[in-house]
């Protein structure tokens, strides 16, 4: 037996309603019915698979948190700007390059939830916008994008 792939990410909220909205307006998520559990809850679709959102008055884990992939990563990083969202300092507050060319950036959403936010090819996006761009090292095997298997790029 094996596990065939996620079906869904779930993250606390202390407001559900300020949550799902971060969500829908920063994402482009569409809200999908979700059963009656014994507390709140919301769910989002985002392409095939699923943000859960619980309502959860505790602290979000500093470190934990979950990738997304866009479709306009200059169009996020100045929305993060404008907003606050980015992460402004400490681990989290650079632009990375991995050994692939793949970019990432993290952003908080109102509970404190750690976002990832993850994009291609760095040699696409316009450097003066996006400014410095941490290079991370390792081996060139080390990809942030797998294709599935039998599947060309």
């Amino acid at each position: 037996m094996k596990a065939k792939g996620f079906t869904h990410v779930s993250i606390g909220a202390r407001d559900l309603e300020e949550s799902t909205r971060f969500y829908k307006d920063f994402f482009g998520m569409e809200e999908v019915p979700a059963p009656d559990f014994s507390g709140p809850v919301r769910w989002l679709r985002v392409g095939d698979l699923q943000l859960h959102l619980f309502h959860d008055e505790n602290p979000a884990p500093v470190g934990h948190h979950f990738a997304l992939d866009v479709d306009d990563f200059e169009e996020v990083f100045r929305k993060a700007g404008e907003t606050g969202a980015r992460v402004k300092s400490g681990n989290y507050s650079t632009v990375r390059e991995l050994p692939d060319g793949a970019v990432q950036m993290y952003l908080r959403d109102p509970s404190g939830n750690l976002v990832e936010v993850n994009w291609r090819d760095v040699g696409t996006l316009d450097l003066e916008l996006i400014g410095e761009i941490r290079k991370i090292g390792g081996p060139p095997d080390a990809v942030l994008y797998i294709n599935p298997e039998g599947e060309e790029e």
